[in-house]
């Protein structure tokens, strides 16, 4: 039981380098597929998660840092739905 509760306590206490690199794709994704035009304001939540998440791993607030890094990532996320959204709406405008 004792080294379960230890496994677990480290597992949270470990730096979110999987997380962090997560975030940091999915942002480049957005970018890439042309978030900034059309998706800019979620684009820039992503952003805004992503760097408070870089600031607390600096200071190895870890968990936190972990709980910005998804944050960014869903937001990026959702930022490329949108562009993905538009392209689509976009597409049905030309065919008509």
């Amino acid at each position: 039981m004792l080294a379960l509760f230890v496994f677990l306590a480290a597992c949270q206490t470990a730096p979110p380098v999987q997380e962090m690199s997560d975030a940091r794709m999915a942002i480049a994704v957005a970018k890439e597929a042309g978030a900034e035009q059309h998706a800019a304001e979620q684009l820039k939540i992503a952003e805004e998660y992503l760097e408070k998440a870089e600031q607390r791993l600096s200071v190895k607030a870890y968990s936190q840092a972990r709980r910005d890094a998804l944050q960014a990532k869903q937001s990026a996320m959702e930022a490329l739905a949108s562009v993905e959204e538009f392209e689509a709406d976009s597409a049905e405008g030309a065919d008509e």
